[in-house]
């Protein structure tokens, strides 16, 4: 890990330094939900492009290569980043949010062998997100 190894990683202590960071540039104006919003998108595009002509295989493989690594992780970076600042900005507690959409998954997409368990096939074909 770069930057700060002697700190222990938390959400809202990455949260605070990109609000830090944001501030001290005077960046707060431009970091509009829309604009937060359409920033994350761009991230993420950039890292599905890492990704877009490789085989299953060699996807799996991406991290195996130093400099195609580095591309992941900073891609990875950026796109957290921007989902911290766009949920800071909107009062959203990612973590709260992301245990409440596990809880309904688990609700409506219950485990082979539960109650209402379908074998782990999911409607269309598609992940429950």
């Amino acid at each position: 890990m770069t930057g700060h190894p002697e700190q222990h990683l938390d959400l809202h202590a990455l949260q605070r330094r990109l609000a830090a960071f944001a501030a001290e540039r005077d960046w707060q104006p431009f970091h509009t939900p829309k604009n937060l919003a359409s920033a994350l998108s761009v991230e993420a595009s950039e890292l599905v492009e890492i990704f877009q002509w490789l085989t299953p295989e060699q996807s799996a493989r991406v991290m195996e290569a130093p400099a195609t690594a580095g591309r992941v992780e900073d891609e990875v970076a950026d796109v957290l980043a921007y989902l911290l600042q766009f949920c800071e900005a909107l009062g959203i507690d990612a973590l709260a949010a992301l245990s409440a959409k596990i809880d309904r998954n688990e609700r409506r997409f219950p485990a082979p062998g539960k109650p209402g368990g379908r074998g782990g096939d999911h409607e269309g074909g598609h992940s429950p997100e």
